[in-house]
């Protein structure tokens, strides 16, 4: 059985860029078996980011086939997938779509890693839509076990991983240069 997907959202008070407080709604995606479950998820969950007072406004399940961390990113992408199917009894083509929520940095890489989940599909599909998605952070369900233990920290730590900024990556063009006036 798939997961299930619920979109949570949350009103808490943050302090915005100027060091004022402001009350802000942010969805959260948390992996639960019911709404109830879904609820103490994002409790627990919240509780460890948010020291202050805070309200769950709406639960809702949300709508993702998959759910796909890319390491370096920074933001959720919503990609629409239409996949193609014949019928063979009116000779018409059928499409059924999906979405799958995954990490990206821009439309472009949202893109590339769409095509990179679905290169093993053996079917036809198109992408039909990527848009950025409002989703703040994912809550995978762990069930205990240690291989799920494993399979967790792995998306966590796939999930935590931000990008490397432009002043931050090395420049090797002078070693580069010294190597071919040699």
């Amino acid at each position: 059985m798939g997961a299930i997907w619920f979109e949570c959202k949350v009103k808490y008070r943050k302090i915005d860029e100027n060091g004022g407080q402001k009350v802000t709604t942010e969805p959260y995606l948390v992996d639960a078996l019911s709404y109830t479950e879904a609820e103490r998820r994002i409790n627990e969950e919240m509780a460890a980011y948010i020291s202050e007072e805070f309200k769950i406004t709406n639960i809702k399940v949300a709508n993702y086939a998959e759910i796909h961390p890319f390491e370096n990113s920074d933001r959720w992408f919503k990609s629409k997938i239409a996949l193609i199917a014949y019928d063979e009894e009116s000779g018409k083509e059928r499409k059924t779509n999906m979405y799958f929520l995954l990490q990206a940095n821009d439309i472009k890489e949202a893109f590339d890693n769409t095509v990179h989940v679905m290169k093993n599909t053996m079917g036809e599909y198109s992408i039909t839509a990527i848009n950025e998605s409002p989703i703040v952070d994912v809550f995978p369900y762990f069930s205990g076990e240690e291989d799920a233990l494993e399979q967790l920290e792995k998306f966590n730590a796939i999930k935590a991983s931000r990008p490397v900024h432009e002043e931050e990556k090395i420049d090797n063009m002078e070693f580069e240069i010294a190597l071919s006036e040699s």
